[in-house]
């Protein structure tokens, strides 16, 4: 078990306080990594911290500035003197003010292009400049990893069936943002991986199927249908392959994407 080990690990999940982010912190804590919890809310952050045994720190971080991430680099260095893994979690999907216009405004025809320019600013540049301003202090060092959360709809095309309802009504679209700005985090996991393997950085991508959240119960039983096992992810199904991936256990992986959708993806 001491492939799995991450003892005293210096580990950054980025997007800490959302659904998957509490679950990524608590998986790399109980396998003894110092987690930063990193996301927008400082509050928040303190407060998944505070659940969190070892030594770990909250810091406000916007993956969209600069500015920001560097001085979070600042503070992460000024505590512990090193970072050990990057998780680059912080990501967008779709969201519309008005629900009564969701329908329209997720169909393709009819798509904003303020919502596309921001889920790519999200989702791609944010995982770019995470992984060069933190992911250099790794470089410089000679050794670090980086997982970058990608989607299986970075893999396959969304089916647009299973957002109808019992009526056979299709009330929500998933629309091109998320589905492509994944496949753009996988390009990115190969290209980073090759760019940084000769100075012992690994480079994988997490690509995980869709998780429970209390969705309508149509949508659960439309997902669930097209999955081997027959249902969603319950939020902590995927706190085993994150430690896999964080630790040494995956020592000889590198430029990879590990799905882990309930075989979603397998037919």
């Amino acid at each position: 078990m001491e492939l799995f080990s991450l003892k005293d690990k210096v580990t950054v999940v980025t997007g800490a306080c959302g659904l998957l982010g509490t679950q990524h912190c608590e998986a790399l804590a109980a396998a003894g990594a110092n987690v930063v919890v990193a996301d927008l809310d400082e509050r928040a952050c303190e407060s998944v911290a505070g659940q969190l045994p070892g030594r770990p720190l909250a810091v406000r971080m916007d993956v969209t500035s600069t500015d920001s991430l560097q001085a979070a680099r600042e503070r992460i260095l000024e505590v512990y003197g090193r970072i050990d893994v990057l998780i680059n979690n912080a990501a967008i999907n779709d969201m519309f003010e008005n629900p009564a216009l969701a329908g329209h405004q997720s169909m393709f025809e009819h798509y904003p292009l303020d919502v596309w320019d921001r889920s790519w600013k999200v989702n791609v540049s944010g995982v770019f400049l995470c992984s060069q301003v933190l992911g250099g202090v790794m470089a410089e060092r000679g050794s670090g990893i980086i997982i970058n959360i990608a989607s299986t709809y970075g893999i396959v095309a969304p089916d647009q069936t299973v957002y109808r309802n019992e009526e056979g009504e299709q009330t929500f679209y998933k629309s091109p943002a998320y589905p492509v700005t994944k496949s753009a985090v996988l390009g990115f996991t190969k290209f980073l991986a090759a760019y940084w393997g000769h100075k012992g950085v690994r480079v994988n991508a997490l690509s995980p199927g869709g998780v429970e959240n209390r969705q309508d119960a149509f949508f659960q039983t439309n997902y669930s249908k097209k999955t081997l096992l027959g249902r969603m992810a319950a939020p902590a199904d995927y706190k085993g392959a994150i430690v896999f991936l964080a630790s040494d256990a995956s020592a000889y992986m590198t430029g990879a994407n590990l799905v882990v959708d309930g075989g979603w993806t397998a037919i």
